[in-house]
């Protein structure tokens, strides 16, 4: 089958190149009024090529989640570090890296917008999530009016547009809670938006993904890879039925995924073998895990796991977005902050036509030129891997013995000059000296089977080293949106909630795939969260997660691992930074990961950081920017921020919210 990005392209670049005012409106505030942008775009939606086009960016902008936004960050790394599993870890910047209690206000977009040293991409959640709203608001808009289609052919359009909108605001309904909700593309400036409930929004969204879920043909009958499918529809209509609390409906949609839709848990190795960036270095023992996360491997046929995937490779390099995995988010060993016993310092890069290159000992292209942006918490490198109280050492998934992951001890000093040459490096010294002086950037783990993408262009340059390339940032590679392991921990949780005690086999499936030893008898929702961790790290919206089973576990009154229960109206209503009450995201962000342990001495910047969450950080501000761009009505400012009012009015249903958007100012 065809990629959709080589049969669209053209479509894309001409249609939107020359149409490009229409999207770029509402690119830095999607309330501010930008006369230019309101022509009339019945002339360009008025044939299916225009749709096509239309949805094309859709498909094309959702990538953009996880691939880039500057050349030092990756958007989605903001997720994580508002998680139990990441946090900022660039030690030499300034911005929203540590003290996220004090630091992030609702002015904190209008100092970090467009400027690469940021830390963070809350800016980018705002502004281009609204962007993708519009996207496919365009579509809902016009798609009626294309006479030349039938009716299935349009409800199969919408449906994917209604996907497309419900993705976005899934996403902002757990990142900012109450916002305003656009179903329109506005004819006349508008100015006076309300913000709608997200409970309200999460009903809207169940009602357009229902209709997604009848329209939206399965993959099996499309000939196009990368377009949003059936079963794409059926994984985000089972999460908002978990978030309004239909239990019985979100087990019945994944019922169908695991059952009847034709998917299933990937076995055995499969597809193309890729041996990695350097064998001599780091040899790869070939199993399932390395193949199903293998950019080549991720959209075949044979791949019966995948539901939904981003095409991102091909000729055409305009069209595809390279991703900087292998920059952003391994260490940063290239300098003299980690040295040997023998005060050396410890990894070099050799270029490869240099007479001292040795391939066995070639870590960057190995492993990459990380400069580690982001790095992970202790507890998603290490605790995270204990069941039953045993770290499980046959789990594929943190497998150093197959390749799939790697350790600090893995690298072997590569400097000739130390006495040490060859030998493992060392964090301390025979007489205990710390020999890494910013272990927060320098020293951790590495899921290496997720985050290793070939890069052709910078492999060819035998002659280049860091700086001029030579080694990999990471490249151009397709990835996943979903795939049936999700559907069964998707499962797992809807069975929690019912109180069904098979909830545990749905998990152990996913745990016998990876070749575990320990497998549950008994699962809680931290089980369940923590098998997400493990298997869907750096594939789900981590923040977005946590704070949607905040709400389940509030709406429920089921209880944490800890034996804690949550008051629905009051679990996101709280603020403060000390141990006890809060939400489920605040106790998992606090006990498991980084946050609110005091500070860390950073040697190498002379300083130290200090890792503070708020208990209000549950949901980010609303940016004050958009907040006066709307000068003719009042947005509702979220919990603990400065201007929140809890007498703003919000529409409680969706529909007055709908209805309101066609009033003038």
């Amino acid at each position: 089958m065809k990629k959709i990005t080589e049969k669209l392209s053209h479509i894309c670049l001409s249609l939107f190149m020359g149409g490009a005012i229409l999207f770029s409106g509402c690119s830095e505030e999607f309330l501010k009024p930008d006369p230019l942008s309101f022509y009339e775009p019945g002339a360009t939606f008025n044939s299916e090529s225009g749709l096509m086009a239309a949805m094309a960016i859709c498909d094309r902008h959702l990538k953009a989640y996880w691939t880039t936004d500057s050349n030092e960050m990756l958007t989605l790394g903001t997720e994580y570090i508002f998680s139990d599993l990441m946090v900022g870890a660039a030690t030499d910047k300034l911005g929203l890296l540590d003290n996220v209690a004090s630091m992030l206000t609702p002015i904190s977009d209008e100092s970090t917008l467009n400027n690469l040293d940021r830390t963070n991409s809350i800016w980018y959640f705002w502004r281009e999530t609204y962007n993708g709203i519009l996207y496919a608001n365009t579509i809902i808009q016009y798609v009626d009016g294309v006479a030349a289609l039938d009716e299935a052919t349009k409800n199969s359009y919408k449906g994917r547009a209604y996907f497309h909108r419900a993705f976005r605001y899934y996403a902002l309904a757990f990142q900012y809670g109450n916002v305003p909700l656009v179903t329109k593309v506005v004819e006349v400036p508008k100015q006076n938006y309300r913000s709608t409930k997200r409970d309200a929004i999460l009903q809207m969204l169940v009602k357009d993904l229902e209709f997604a879920v009848q329209w939206v043909p399965e993959q099996k009958d499309m000939s196009l890879i990368g377009m949003v499918n059936k079963g794409a529809c059926r994984m985000l209509l089972a999460k908002c039925y978990l978030a309004i609390g239909e239990y019985a409906k979100a087990k019945e949609q994944t019922d169908i995924l695991i059952n009847s839709s034709g998917y299933s848990l990937m076995q055995d190795n499969f597809g193309t073998f890729n041996d990695g960036g350097e064998p001599a270095t780091w040899p790869i023992t070939r199993n399932v895990i390395w193949d199903m996360h293998r950019a080549e491997n991720k959209l075949i046929a044979a791949n019966k796991e995948v539901i939904m995937g981003m095409p991102n490779r091909g000729a055409e390099a305009e069209s595809f977005i390279k991703m900087l995995t292998m920059r952003i988010l391994y260490p940063f060993v290239f300098n003299n902050q980690i040295q040997t016993k023998d005060s050396k310092q410890a990894l070099m890069n050799i270029k490869r036509n240099s007479a001292d290159y040795n391939s066995k000992y070639d870590y960057m292209r190995a492993f990459g030129r990380g400069i580690a942006t982001f790095r992970p918490s202790y507890f998603q490198t290490h605790t995270l891997w204990k069941v039953n109280g045993k770290m499980d050492e046959t789990d594929l998934r943190h497998s150093s013995a197959t390749g799939n992951w790697v350790r600090m001890e893995d690298y072997r000093v590569n400097n000739k000059a130390s006495s040490e040459f060859g030998k493992p490096i060392v964090l301390f010294s025979d007489n205990g000296k710390l020999l890494c002086t910013d272990t927060i950037r320098r020293w951790f783990d590495v899921p290496h089977y997720k985050f290793f993408l070939d890069d052709p262009v910078n492999e060819a340059n035998i002659s280049g080293s860091d700086g001029n390339r030579g080694a990999t940032d990471g490249g151009i590679a397709d990835w996943y949106l979903y795939r049936l392991a999700e559907a069964y921990l998707i499962r797992a949780e809807a069975k929690f909630y019912l109180g069904d005690a098979t909830a545990k086999d749905d998990v152990n499936e996913v745990r016998k795939r990876a070749k575990c030893t320990e497998l549950y008898t008994t699962v809680n929702i931290g089980d369940i969260m923590n098998e997400r961790a493990r298997e869907l790290y750096w594939e789900e919206w981590r923040n977005v997660e946590l704070t949607r089973v905040s709400l389940c576990l509030a709406r429920s009154g089921k209880p944490d691992e800890w034996g804690n229960t949550y008051n629905l109206n009051t679990f996101d209503k709280q603020s403060g930074t000390d141990a006890s009450g809060g939400s489920y995201w605040y106790q998992r962000v606090t006990k498991y990961g980084m946050y609110n342990k005091g500070p860390i001495s950073i040697t190498a910047t002379k300083g130290s950081l200090n890792y503070i969450m708020d208990k209000k950080n549950i949901y980010w501000p609303i940016p004050n920017s958009e907040i006066r761009a709307n000068n003719k009505g009042q947005l509702a400012q979220n919990y603990g921020y400065d201007g929140y009012d809890p007498a703003t009015p919000v529409w409680d249903n969706w529909e007055d919210a709908v209805a309101d958007e066609s009033k003038t100012n």
